[in-house]
């Protein structure tokens, strides 16, 4: 049997992951606000709801970014 070994946990870049999962998060709420201008009401309330899960997100990576950075100081 030829079994593959699973490759090793590299936490090395994931702040810098996470970072930009940020920023991009941000830039899909920006662009779906410039949206709603053109939108009807039934899809308005649709981005406005979507941008509140996007928020959500953030919160979560944000979280994620101070455990993974406190990680990273506990390994140097």
């Amino acid at each position: 049997m030829n079994r593959q070994k699973p490759n090793p946990d590299d936490r090395s870049d994931n702040v810098e992951k996470l970072q930009s999962m940020v920023q991009n998060t941000i830039e899909n709420i920006e662009a779906a606000e410039e949206t709603m201008a053109f939108s009807s009401p039934e899809e308005k309330a649709k981005i406005q709801a979507k941008n509140e899960k996007r928020k959500h997100a953030i919160e979560g990576f944000r979280e994620e970014i101070k455990d993974e950075a406190s990680a990273r100081e506990r390994e140097q």
